[in-house]
């Protein structure tokens, strides 16, 4: 392997320690904590499978003020912040001149800079959306696509054909055959469309919008946790915002993860953003600095130490990635 670190194969669920390599994040939407722990009829996989196979925290919390929509936790997702020198993120618009930054601040930036691979696999985009899909159409939305909002990825100004962009972002149809190739890069990031991620939209055929998001999820990543388990990843499973409570829940499946675990250390997305730094080898971006990573979440040694860790403009370089069939 090419960091000559030994990794130790985990089974889904297993306690097994496992230097985690291979990040996936599912985002979904709108639901409070309570709207979610506890539901066995509407959330029936999430509390029957996730939840024992898993671990959860049980203080996730929204670092932004009730009201503000999904677009600026998305870009938190990506960047630790929403707020940048040439523009705050603070409506759903999509990507333009004026709704864009020129920060290089950010996770695929640094990816990008380190030599790794990313890929966002979003659902239902097509021609009308642009290869890189900074337009809605149907039930895609690029609010929930925070890459499309940054300048190095999406082009100066964001642009449909932006090559750069569309050779990270596939539709989610692709990914079934990704998976069985082995042909994925270390940083994936998976977008349900408006019907699926419990957010809902006009025209959706279920208006039970948990039920919706749970049979998703369900179908979807059962082969996204066996490809966990036999390549050292983690599913990382999380809500932009709920309510005014700003409890939100969070879940994380896959290797070195304690099963079954309710942590109660609070995290934010900082945490998310910070934790994908540390399993990757990245620098720490300043913007999550004060933020708590997810170790908490998982056995002793599962994570890569935090030790070799240092801040985003120490200008250090990564740690290799090792690849188990994972594109660099």
């Amino acid at each position: 392997m090419g960091s000559g670190q030994s990794t130790k194969r985990a089974d889904a669920g297993s306690s097994v320690a496992a230097t985690v390599q291979q990040v996936f994040v599912v985002a979904m939407e709108n639901e409070n904590l309570g709207q979610i722990y506890g539901d066995g009829t509407d959330a029936s996989y999430i509390n029957g499978t996730l939840i024992p196979q898993g671990a959860r925290a049980t203080n996730f919390v929204d670092e932004l003020a009730v009201g503000v929509p999904s677009e600026p936790h998305y870009v938190w997702l990506e960047a630790g912040t929403n707020a940048f020198s040439d523009h705050t993120f603070t409506t759903d618009a999509s990507p333009s001149a004026s709704n864009s930054t020129a920060s290089t601040a950010h996770l695929t930036t640094q990816l990008a800079n380190a030599g790794l691979g990313w890929t966002a696999y979003e659902e239902g985009i097509g021609a009308a959306t642009g290869s890189c899909p900074i337009a809605g159409s149907g039930f895609y939305a690029p609010k929930h696509d925070p890459f499309v909002f940054f300048r190095d990825v999406a082009g100066s100004p964001p642009a449909k054909t932006t090559a750069g962009c569309a050779a990270h972002v596939k539709d989610l149809s692709a990914l079934p055959g990704d998976l069985a190739a082995g042909s994925l890069t270390p940083y994936v990031f998976i977008t349900p469309n408006l019907c699926h991620d419990m957010h809902g939209a006009s025209g959706c055929p279920d208006r039970n919008l948990i039920q919706a998001g749970d049979q998703w999820l369900a179908a979807n990543l059962p082969p996204l946790i066996a490809f966990a388990a036999g390549h050292a990843g983690v599913v990382l499973l999380v809500w932009d915002e709920g309510d005014a409570s700003g409890h939100l829940p969070f879940l994380v499946v896959g290797s070195g993860v304690k099963p079954g675990y309710a942590g109660a250390q609070t995290y934010t997305h900082s945490s998310v953003l910070k934790t994908v730094e540390r399993i990757l080898g990245l620098p720490t971006l300043p913007t999550v600095d004060d933020a708590s990573d997810l170790s908490d979440l998982f056995v002793p040694g599962a994570l890569p130490d935090a030790a070799s860790q240092t801040r985003a403009d120490a200008g250090t370089e990564a740690r290799p990635h090792s690849s188990f069939g994972i594109q660099p």
